[in-house]
């Protein structure tokens, strides 16, 4: 059976690419724009990225483009799967890169729909069932009601090298412990097909439920969890997921395939002159180090077991923030030419100076506003073998001014890239303003609409 626009949602017509800039300040400010709607929730919340853009916002994009089920679309920098799970749901080819490892690996989760949902129910209670009995048999009643002496039970705990990669008291012992047991449990289905879907509910029972994480957008800890039921959460996002499949079983959609790569490499993964279509939102010029977003989950689970590891990773990012930024970056050298990049830099450096701002993390913040547009220019230039003659793009993109309050206009810097590229710019739409704290002024987030001509290189 073909899916239509309506099997899973409706039509988000009032946010249209064409009326962005129509719609009224009073719904663009602030979170409403960017929150999910629940007519979107199946799939797109069984993981989402605390920062992702708003299903809705794709969807417009998928049909003022025109895009059809002969199409393709691309997604950059995927996250977790927003772009890729819209697309499917319109009977669209996908693809998807991302360089986080958690990330890549919850979109890739998020777009496969051919389990069975009674196999994972069943599988999972099971699963369930044999936690319980072993944490019983530690004396743990898997309630949340914390009760006799804890000091008499051995709890599990991460590897010490691991455990140092974690916000400080991000998860508390007892809901670690018991989450440990779970997860050893659930690895001994680790070959079977339902073990991914499993593994993410835990991921997102383990952010969301159990742990004492809060985000604001920020990641932060709140008021620490002494305990929390932990199985039942488990079962919980378990039962999300299987009720989504069950939605989609006996239909016949599109796979989505998701590379784990870096952006501005983009023609070594993708086959050149087959993307119709580019809908993303990579990462801002800002101090947010959007590792720490996934950082719990990423550990506890053991997608990142040390800092090597979560090094290599960065090393594949756009340099985004001073945290991601190494001795042999050199990707500034791609905007040498660009003269308000450049201006840009030194004014940060120029205001640093003034403030006495000598932190090495300070030091580099004229320098990594010049490596994320060059990484950007990378990218954008890499990108145009696998682009097809008319291809159509959008990226959402938000100004900036994390670095000493100097303003950083993103997208009109990074459309400028692109025109220099040889890439159209057709417009720039507005998806939506926040209150930026340090400024005291409203902060542009913009839809960057171009298209790719097909000219030689």
């Amino acid at each position: 059976m073909k899916p239509t626009q309506t099997q899973l949602y409706l039509p988000i017509s009032a946010f249209s690419a064409n009326s962005l800039e129509k719609t009224s300040k009073g719904e663009m400010n602030g979170r409403a724009a960017n929150r999910l709607a629940p007519c979107d929730r199946a799939f797109h919340d069984w993981y989402r990225f605390v920062l992702s853009f708003p299903p809705h916002l794709v969807s417009s994009y998928i049909e003022d483009f025109g895009l059809k089920e002969s199409h393709l679309i691309l997604d950059p920098f995927c996250g977790t799967g927003t772009t890729l799970v819209e697309s499917k749901l319109h009977g669209i080819r996908a693809i998807g890169l991302e360089a986080n490892i958690f990330s890549h690996f919850a979109s890739s989760v998020k777009v496969d729909w051919d389990i069975d949902p009674d196999l994972l129910r069943k599988k999972a209670l099971h699963i369930a069932n044999s936690t319980l009995e072993l944490l019983k048999a530690q004396g743990i009643d898997d309630n949340g009601l914390l009760k006799g002496n804890l000091k008499e039970v051995p709890l599990k705990t991460l590897d010490p090298e691991a455990a140092g990669l974690l916000l400080s008291k991000s998860i508390s012992p007892l809901p670690l412990h018991k989450t440990l047991v779970l997860l050893d449990s659930l690895k001994e289905h680790k070959e079977q097909a339902y073990y991914r879907h499993a593994l993410l509910a835990l991921a997102n029972a383990l952010v969301f439920r159990i742990s004492n994480l809060h985000f604001g957008p920020e990641v932060g800890v709140g008021k620490p969890k002494m305990d929390v039921p932990v199985v039942a959460s488990w079962l919980h996002e378990v039962d999300r997921i299987t009720n989504d499949l069950q939605l989609v079983q006996g239909r016949s959609y599109p796979n989505a395939k998701v590379y784990l790569g870096d952006a501005r490499d983009v023609s070594s993964l993708i086959e050149p002159n087959s993307v119709d279509a580019v809908i993303t939102s990579p990462p801002y010029p800002n101090e947010k180090d959007y590792t720490r977003t996934t950082r719990l989950e990423s550990v506890v689970l053991g997608f990142i077991r040390n800092k090597g590891e979560l090094k290599e990773m960065k090393k594949n990012f756009i340099r985004s923030n001073t945290r991601g930024v190494y001795k042999g970056d050199e990707d500034d050298k791609y905007v040498e030419d660009h003269k308000e990049i450049q201006k840009i830099a030194e004014s940060i450096e120029k205001r640093r100076k003034e403030l006495g701002k000598n932190s090495g993390f300070e030091r580099l913040y004229g320098r990594v506003t010049k490596l994320y547009f060059g990484g950007m220019s990378r990218h954008l230039a890499e990108l145009r073998s696998v682009l097809r003659p008319g291809a159509q793009l959008a990226y959402v993109v938000g100004d900036q001014a994390s670095y000493l309050r100097i303003m950083i206009r993103t997208g009109r810097l990074l459309a400028d890239i692109a025109e220099a590229l040889g890439y159209q710019l057709m417009r720039i739409d507005l998806f939506r303003t926040r209150y930026a704290t340090a400024t005291r002024e409203q902060l542009r987030e913009e839809v960057i609409v171009l298209r790719w001509p097909g000219k030689k290189r």
